[in-house]
């Protein structure tokens, strides 16, 4: 369905020794997103399958002109948004996105690009995203999140199967599978599309380790507490991955999938970023999150989560630099 896009590509699986090395590790394996489809992030892959879906559904003889007449709405502190609107525009259908005050102007510009009308309304993203659910209902459009809630499953449920497809890539790209899994994760969608699929094609080969930001353990806590559980927390520097609430779906496959979660600091982010500029691997501190605690991991031994010299770690940079 994805190949439907004009841009699609696979993106490229990287094996890094110098940072294995760096690491202590015996090998690290990254899966670089940052050039997914021309949007620069996985995020890519998930709302523009939900469109594609649609498309394919209603289309007769010309798929860009399938969803005239339709309209996509959305929150969005990043890369999400600009799936929705580069997909809106393949198919022929409008996006709307709606962003936080936070969100910097240079965000709101690419989106602009892209052709999505742009609404800035609210002081976080639970309120842009609010606003967002208000204008779907009192217009009729589209509700396109990439988070899942109680009443809203079928729609976020599609857009993780497009998730789906990065995680087929790497399976047929590696031979031996990984001894270990670092996901970096929000609301946690890529994490359990990602670990759903791996856990599936390796079964326990693999410790499959979730990682957020420690101002916004909302998986984790929610595992803890046995049910979803809401944060509260300081704005981090990992803005893609500064999510307060779990999404439901995510939850529920990652309490099945994951072995182990782990929360890293801002300052622990920005200190592995000077490591993956010069490895050619540039990215943001919530690009780099996975990688930061495999990093942080080893600063303090890695005995915990059994990573040494034999360990062959699978890791993934989600976005390009901004």
């Amino acid at each position: 369905m994805l190949q439907l896009c004009p841009a699609f590509l696979t993106s490229p699986l990287v094996e890094s020794a110098i940072l294995a090395e760096a690491f202590g590790i015996g090998a690290l394996l990254i899966k670089d997103e940052r050039a997914r489809m021309g949007l620069g992030s996985f995020k890519a892959l998930g709302a523009a399958y939900v469109i594609a879906v649609d498309a394919m559904a209603k289309a007769d003889d010309d798929l860009s002109r399938a969803l005239n007449g339709e309209t996509y709405v959305t929150a969005s502190a990043g890369n999400h948004g600009m799936s929705v609107a580069a997909g809106a525009a393949i198919f022929g259908a409008k996006a709307v996105v709606y962003i936080a005050e936070t969100v910097p102007q240079s965000f709101a510009q690419r989106l602009a690009a892209k052709g999505a009308t742009v609404v800035r309304q609210g002081a976080d993203y639970a309120a842009s995203m609010s606003a967002a659910l208000d204008a779907a209902t009192t217009n009729g459009w589209h509700l396109l999140s990439d988070s899942s809630w109680p009443g809203y499953l079928d729609v976020p449920h599609r857009l993780m199967e497009g998730y789906l497809q990065l995680a087929e890539e790497t399976v047929d790209a590696i031979v031996e599978p990984p001894s270990h899994i670092f996901l970096q994760a929000g609301v946690g969608g890529f994490a359990a599309a990602v670990a759903a699929l791996l856990r599936e094609r390796w079964k326990d080969a693999p410790r499959i380790v979730v990682v957020e930001p420690d101002a916004a353990p909302a998986l984790q806590a929610s595992i803890t507490a046995g049910k979803p559980t809401i944060c509260t927390g300081p704005v981090s520097t990992m803005g893609r991955l500064d999510c307060k609430e779990p999404s439901l779906i995510a939850l529920k496959g990652l309490a099945r999938d994951a072995d182990q979660f782990v929360t890293i600091s801002d300052q622990q982010v920005n200190a592995v970023l000077p490591l993956l500029k010069q490895a050619g691997l540039e990215t943001t501190p919530s690009g780099a999150a996975g990688l930061a605690a495999l990093h942080v991991a080893q600063d303090v031994g890695g005995g915990a989560l059994g990573l040494d010299k034999n360990a062959r770690v699978l890791t993934f940079i989600t976005e390009c630099a901004e």
